[in-house]
């Protein structure tokens, strides 16, 4: 197993299981406990993980955010088989946007590859599309190293002046009473533009997603018309979306 892999696998557990001692991890992956060590102290430098005593725990900090590149490479086959079941709701000549993140790049990459106008405030979500024939438009705005995305008063201005047959939308954290939220006001205002001019909503979003609270409310799930995830939702957030009347695929 490389490190990279470790690494995500330490990610994964310590989640699912909301914390692992440094002898679990050792003993489930087969590395010594100093190199799970070594691991926990990369991971917390990283924002991935937080140690604890003995052991690391789930980041829980609503307004931290981990990069883009720490985000892409985790739960890769879960983002890409929510990405295939998702892509099929494009039809030809919608107009289509594409909120920045890493599984709604996913979606991009398995999107037919002609046929409807892309929308999207991240420029190589863009570049993705714009390497096949679809015809790309950008927000434009200030881009956030941390997410690659671009927000502001430009991209703002952009979308409230734009209509979309469909929108795939990313989230940091889904919850039954907050609804979908995320770290940065900027992108937060950004999601909201894009959901006020959607005719219609589908967020994409894995179950590391679930019961997970960030800063910023985008939307509650009543302004959901499809939920593509790759898990059945647990209790409450089940009950919440089936309230709202929102169609849940991807976890039977």
């Amino acid at each position: 197993m490389l490190p990279a892999e470790r690494k995500r696998t330490i990610v994964q557990l310590v989640t699912e299981q909301d914390g692992c001692s440094v002898a679990t991890l050792a003993d489930e992956l087969e590395f010594s406990k100093a190199t799970i060590r070594r691991d926990l102290q990369d991971l917390e430098s990283e924002g991935r993980i937080e140690r604890s005593h003995g052991g690391a725990v789930p980041v829980s900090s609503a307004g931290r955010e981990r990069s883009y590149d720490q985000r892409e490479v985790d739960r890769l086959e879960e983002k890409q088989a929510i990405a295939a079941r998702a892509s099929e709701e494009i039809r030809d000549g919608h107009v289509v946007c594409f909120d920045a993140g890493t599984t709604t790049t996913e979606v991009a990459r398995v999107a037919p590859d002609s046929g409807y106008v892309g929308v999207t405030n991240m420029p190589e979500l863009g570049l993705e599309l714009a390497d096949r024939d679809v015809d790309v438009k950008l927000t434009g705005g200030t881009v956030r190293p941390r997410s690659h995305a671009c927000v502001g008063p430009a991209a703002e201005s952009f979308l409230d002046q734009r209509n979309f047959d469909i929108l795939f939308l990313g989230a940091n954290g889904v919850t039954a009473d907050t609804g979908l939220s995320t770290p940065d006001e900027d992108e937060a205002a950004v999601k909201r533009a894009m959901v006020a001019n959607a005719r219609r909503v589908v967020l994409v979003a894995d179950s590391s997603k679930f019961g997970e609270r960030s800063f910023v409310t985008v939307a509650d799930p009543d302004e959901i018309d499809l939920f593509v995830t790759d898990e059945a939702l647990p209790g409450e957030l089940a009950d919440a979306f089936a309230e709202a009347d929102v169609v849940v695929t991807g976890g039977d």
